[in-house]
């Protein structure tokens, strides 16, 4: 099970949406039609539920047809959009009331992009009822505006490490308890480098991959960037402590990470099997590669990707192998589990929708305890954490649970979609390895990227 979360989003997506800032629908649904519990009178209605990507399964998705039609008579048609593409085409469609979908799903980070923008629905008077206070907070407060909640929290995904128990073993290193055991461990792997292969890692972090790299800076108490009290947003990469997170940073590139400077947070798994293929956008092999990294950080899904190569219905399949593969939680400086960037969705209400009623009904049943916890058996954390205990309690589980536990995001900021959309991070964090001054470096960007975090 491959997933990407997104975070590439485009320039233009807030003004192309051709929406009043912070201007979405009452939280009361306005309709002249029937209400959504009248199965008769919406026998002929049908409500477009956007799903972006494969992550959500078809059992899941038959799920949400089957029970919405149960409960409002109405059809719910499910489309799946890519993730490349999900911004352009949801600028466009959510702009026209003719063409928006009712309820659309979107990337964590394109949540506040979207919120700013006016394009979804107000649902603050149903927070409570779909899980409130219980629902992930971090997520949350990337749907949020003026005080406003506009999109909740459809699933997340927390990043942890994944290593070669093996190749540990060999170098006489243990997993490690806290971050400088953690730097000092993958410094001391990569010295060893126990099999003498090229260009070893013993972490791999590629050279623009800032998602895996944040959470440094959030370990020692840093951000991306702050709120003042007059609402405005500055960066704070050159912050005292962001630096020091920088500073370990720079230290795992020169000593531990071999991996290339323009690789990002894509596929890390293939560095740390036997040997696997690279693939291109459309999915097919352009090269192979063989084992380069004793440790990677990816989402917990990339355990399906992870493991001994087998045949399994007769395909090729990967298959966890417990001697040879392991994982654990990057501890923070005080051991326990440190702040780590959270992948997942958020999920609203188009604030154009014509059936707004029959589109917060389907609010209902996506947060519903069956449905969450569905959610959960298919190893998509649920929004609920009521529910977490339906993942399960195996290592992947534990791992997902104990990683989300103090997960951050990036900044809820209405332009964070410029930054990512200039690649400014995957820039910044490109010269890290050669900068003879990050304190300037960090300088030089945080005037970069505040006049992007007031964009709207």
């Amino acid at each position: 099970m491959k997933k990407r979360i997104a975070g590439v989003v485009a320039v233009a997506a807030a003004a192309a949406l051709s929406l009043t800032a912070c201007s979405g629908g009452s939280t009361t649904a306005e309709s002249s039609g029937p209400a959504a519990t009248d199965t008769a009178a919406n026998a002929g209605t049908t409500v477009t539920l956007w799903l972006a990507g494969s992550d959500t399964p078809d059992p899941l998705r038959d799920y949400l047809k089957k029970e919405f039609k149960k409960e409002t008579g109405a059809t719910l048609k499910i489309e799946e959009q890519a993730w490349g593409d999900l911004v352009t085409k949801a600028t466009t469609a959510m702009s026209d009331a003719d063409t928006t979908p009712d309820v659309v799903e979107v990337g964590n980070t394109q949540s506040p992009t979207f919120t700013y923008a006016g394009a979804f629905r107000d649902l603050s008077g149903m927070y409570d009822e779909l899980g409130g206070d219980k629902l992930l907070q971090s997520f949350v407060t990337a749907g949020e505006a003026d005080g406003k909640k506009y999109t909740l929290p459809y699933y997340f995904g927390s990043r942890y490490m994944f290593y070669r128990k093996d190749v540990y073993q060999e170098a006489g290193v243990s997993v490690p308890k806290t971050l400088d055991e953690f730097n000092e461990t993958v410094a001391t792997i990569a010295k060893k480098n126990p099999r003498d292969i090229k260009n070893f890692s013993g972490f791999f972090l590629g050279g623009q991959d800032w998602r895996d790299g944040i959470s440094w800076i959030f370990a020692n108490g840093g951000e991306l960037a702050k709120q003042g009290d007059d609402g405005k947003w500055t960066s704070t990469l050159s912050d005292p402590k962001s630096l020091e997170g920088l500073k370990q940073l720079q230290a795992l590139y020169r000593d531990a990470s071999k991996a290339p400077n323009d690789a990002k947070d894509s596929n890390q798994y293939i560095y740390l099997n036997d040997e696997d293929s690279v693939l291109d956008d459309a999915g097919k092999p352009t090269s192979s590669t063989k084992l380069n990294a004793a440790t990677i950080m990816a989402p917990g899904w990339a355990h399906w990707s992870i493991g001994d190569l087998k045949k399994v219905d007769g395909k090729d399949t990967r298959v966890w192998n417990d001697k040879r593969f392991g994982t654990f939680v990057l501890p923070g400086n005080d051991g326990k589990p440190a702040p780590v960037f959270a992948g997942g969705s958020n999920i609203g209400v188009s604030a154009k929708s014509k059936h707004p009623e029959l589109a917060e009904q389907l609010m209902r049943i996506i947060f519903s305890a069956d449905y969450q916890k569905m959610l959960g058996k298919n190893g998509l954390g649920p929004a609920n954490q009521d529910y977490v205990s339906s993942l399960g309690d195996d290592q992947f589980a534990k791992a997902l649970i104990a990683s989300a536990s103090n997960s951050k995001l990036t900044p809820a900021a209405p332009g964070w979609a410029t930054v990512e959309a200039n690649s400014v991070m995957e820039e910044f964090f490109s010269k890290i390895r050669d900068a003879d001054d990050l304190e300037a470096l960090a300088k030089q960007y945080d005037e970069k990227i505040t006049p992007m975090l007031n964009a709207q």
